[in-house]
């Protein structure tokens, strides 16, 4: 998954009726937003979960997985607009739909999970960063010291590190998560970075001149390992996928007329068949270049040596791009902190009062806030320190995509959807649709079972 898009309109924007940005969005843009909401560095991790799965269940996964985000992503276009036919007010996010469809407590639920989602992302993305800077020098190395040399690199940590003072000294940029360009390069870097893995896979299996891997994936010592490196590489599929949290924010972009689910769910059958095309090539292809030994991470597994320049260049647009990424989805956790403490505590001059600093002679002031400073100071340490002791991505982001797939991606859709189409209970499309929600539920606990597993066992080595 990439990092959720400023979708305002960057410059004076005229308003509509309801006092927000006039929409002017159309099926073109709507499927542009999507694929640059799903192609992230998940796309990195599906030769992976394509070799432990096996040539027949690897792609039948990514299919499934597919499908399964469309009949969301269907079920939650319907839910932009408010289920009461008079006022058919639109719900600007997915928090939104769901304090109007379910009421509180859901909201409640919807929120935790979310910014459960947001923060597991930021230790996630500090470990793809240290493993993509560690690639970086390894390239190098193997470049000039030959492909027997010892190159491993003890460095990682080191990058961590790093990469949290970056995130700390980011997170003090006012409005930094706003800024138009940011998306735009993160785009760019995802699309790079995707395409070049694809790529290097397609010329190395050219090279080889076969197709290697099995019908069974990797086999493993006892069943039990191969049970859990299966659920470990579902977990991985379901992180690449789903753009669930987005969806109704990129429908808010939509003009009107024709109607915005309408135009939703074509872009959502664009956008669902090129993600799932391009996912599958690149899956696939990796696998058939590395067959079973296949990488976790296709552009620092060092499958591949040489050109060691675009290795490089690769893995330098993947630190780009979560450099940002890591700020587009933090700063709104910062946001909601920034409101709980000021409601919370509405006389405290720790909490609400700004101290101009200047942090260069001669330069402009800089205001700092006190409870800005600790809370992200901690926040950025505590996503650094995680990663330090869990650094381990596949497992990591087997994880992520477990724990939100069902709630966030399957179960709140299903039961808004019920509430706007007024679905009773014990019908058969009320069926239909909480068996579908059944049937996801346990591929999403078996999912997070193996990856909370695949933790665990390399944590205690």
């Amino acid at each position: 998954m990439a990092p959720l898009l400023p979708l305002e309109v960057a410059a004076a924007p005229q308003l509509d009726d309801d006092g927000h940005a006039q929409r002017t969005g159309n099926l073109w843009t709507c499927v542009a937003h999507i694929i640059t909401a799903v192609i992230g560095c998940g796309v990195l991790a599906l030769s992976w979960s394509v070799a432990q799965l096996g040539w027949v269940a690897g792609p039948i996964a990514m299919v499934c997985f597919a499908f399964v985000t469309y009949i969301s992503a269907f079920l939650l276009s319907h839910c932009y607009r408010s289920p009461d036919s008079e006022k058919r007010q639109r719900n600007y996010s997915y928090m939104d739909a769901v304090r109007v469809h379910l009421g509180k407590k859901y909201t409640w639920l919807c929120g935790l999970l979310q910014y459960l989602n947001l923060y597991g992302i930021g230790i996630a993305y500090t470990i793809t960063t240290a493993t993509c800077m560690s690639a970086i020098k390894k390239a190098n190395c193997y470049h000039s010291e030959g492909r027997n040399a010892s190159c491993d690199s003890n460095g990682e940590h080191l990058f961590m590190l790093l990469f949290g003072a970056a995130q700390l000294l980011l997170s003090f940029i006012p409005n930094f998560h706003k800024m138009a360009w940011l998306s735009v390069v993160a785009a760019i870097m995802s699309f790079v970075y995707s395409t070049i893995g694809l790529g290097l896979g397609l010329a190395k299996t050219i090279g080889n001149g076969s197709v290697k891997g099995n019908i069974a994936g990797v086999a493993m010592v006892t069943p039990m390992q191969k049970v859990w490196r299966v659920a470990q590489a579902i977990g991985d599929i379901a992180f690449a996928y789903p753009y669930t949290i987005v969806l109704l924010e990129i429908q808010d972009t939509l003009r009107s007329p024709p109607p915005e689910s309408e135009t939703m769910q074509k872009g959502n059958v664009i956008g669902v068949l090129a993600t799932t095309f391009f996912y599958l090539c690149v899956g696939c292809f990796g696998y058939s270049a590395f067959g079973n030994a296949a990488p976790g991470n296709l552009l620092t597994g060092f499958g591949f040596y040489e050109p060691y320049w675009l290795i490089d260049f690769a893995n330098a647009c993947i630190v780009l791009h979560l450099l940002g990424g890591y700020q587009m989805f933090s700063q709104q956790i910062f946001t909601f902190a920034d409101r709980c403490f000021a409601s919370s505590f509405p006389n405290s001059a720790f909490v609400n009062k700004s101290y101009a600093v200047r942090i260069v002679p001669g330069g402009p002031r800089y205001k700092l806030n006190l409870q800005r400073l600790c809370f992200r100071t901690v926040y950025v340490a505590s996503t650094t320190g995680l990663a330090l002791v869990f650094p381990y991505f596949n497992e990591v982001l087997g994880v992520l995509g477990a724990l939100v797939f069902w709630p966030l991606a399957i179960y709140l859709p299903v039961e808004m959807y019920c509430v706007q189409r007024r679905i009773l209970p014990w019908t058969p499309r009320w069926a239909v649709l909480q068996a579908f929600s059944a049937v996801c539920f346990a591929v999403g606990t078996f999912a997070f079972v193996g990856s909370v597993e695949g933790v665990i066992r390399k944590r205690l080595g």
